[in-house]
């Protein structure tokens, strides 16, 4: 890649195996599923891709296995144009995640490391001048919390954070999250993390809080409820166009990519996120994750379609 990089990306890669069933099965439950399709994954690498097909110069920082799942997990990278000479192949396996979908598009995931397990201080530090030149940092919860660490210490832009899932990290570098990105869920563990948790689960509650508790700036996103962000005393509801979803895999890695390509692109936090929330309706009309992510040509849902 010759342009500047204006997003660094450090995260996770895995390849996806995903299953359809008609609900989701009860403890020692067995259910019949279809679908058993290997595609590419990854919170990291999915919002890589989301920032790079909404026109943001974007690099990944991670790692892949010396196994079959590194192709599928780093082919639609390739496709949109992602800069992976910072991400490292290694002996042993690639992340996988093992997806199952019910019939209303609702998900379930549990995820194995494999490489992204080596993502530590000592690897991030290696890739520090790719880091300290990006504009921005977007950082994730699937890599070692040290190296979490190190990318927010390298960091000379901003740094945002989607800290998913919630794994304990160094409280100071998470505070440098300019925003912090979570859903209620993740919003309610970083409180506990912080020792601030609330016992309310009303959105402007917890983005108070999350703001008292010294974050820059929010974005709480709340599924077909749109999001808000939170900025100083300020609150904004976002909107979200009205779709049917058939896949939510990956839909909020699609609004945390697009809402970091339109902030390098020059937009401030609420018109970044006005567009995020359009691009993630989108990417839950199509089935997986990268696959369903729009391209900055594709025409979004308009908030209000019915």
């Amino acid at each position: 890649m010759t342009d500047p990089i204006e997003v660094a990306v450090v995260g996770s890669v895995n390849a996806d195996l995903s299953v359809r069933v008609p609900r989701h099965p009860l403890p020692g439950e067995t259910l019949l599923g279809s679908g058993g399709v290997v595609t590419a994954g990854g919170k990291g690498a999915n919002q890589a891709v989301a920032a790079a097909l909404q026109g943001a110069s974007v690099a990944m920082v991670g790692a892949v296995g010396d196994d079959p799942y590194a192709a599928p997990a780093t082919e639609i990278l390739r496709s949109s144009g992602v800069d992976l000479s910072a991400v490292a192949t290694v002996p042993g396996t690639t992340g996988l995640a093992v997806i199952t979908v019910d019939a209303g598009g609702e998900n379930t995931i549990v995820v194995v490391p494999g490489a992204n397990a080596l993502v530590d201080a000592a690897f991030v530090e290696e890739r520090a001048p790719l880091i300290e030149s990006a504009q921005i940092v977007l950082l994730q919860g699937e890599i070692p919390a040290d190296g979490f660490a190190a990318a927010v210490g390298l960091a000379t832009g901003r740094v945002v954070v989607n800290l998913a899932p919630v794994i304990e990290v160094d409280v100071d570098k998470l505070l440098q999250a300019d925003p912090l990105l979570a859903n209620e869920h993740e919003a309610g563990l970083v409180l506990d993390m912080l020792g601030a948790g609330i016992a309310s689960e009303d959105p402007e509650d917890l983005v108070a809080a999350l703001l008292d508790a010294g974050f820059p700036s929010v974005v709480l996103t709340l599924g077909a409820r749109g999001a808000m962000v939170g900025v100083g005393n300020e609150r904004t509801p976002i909107p979200t166009p009205r779709v049917t979803p058939v896949d939510t895999v990956g839909a909020g890695d699609a609004f945390a990519g697009a809402l970091v390509a339109r902030l390098v692109a020059g937009d401030h936090l609420i018109a970044a996120a006005e567009h995020a929330a359009r691009v993630g309706a989108f990417a839950t009309l199509g089935e997986g994750a990268q696959t369903s992510y729009p391209a900055a040509s594709d025409v979004l849902p308009e908030v209000g379609d019915a």
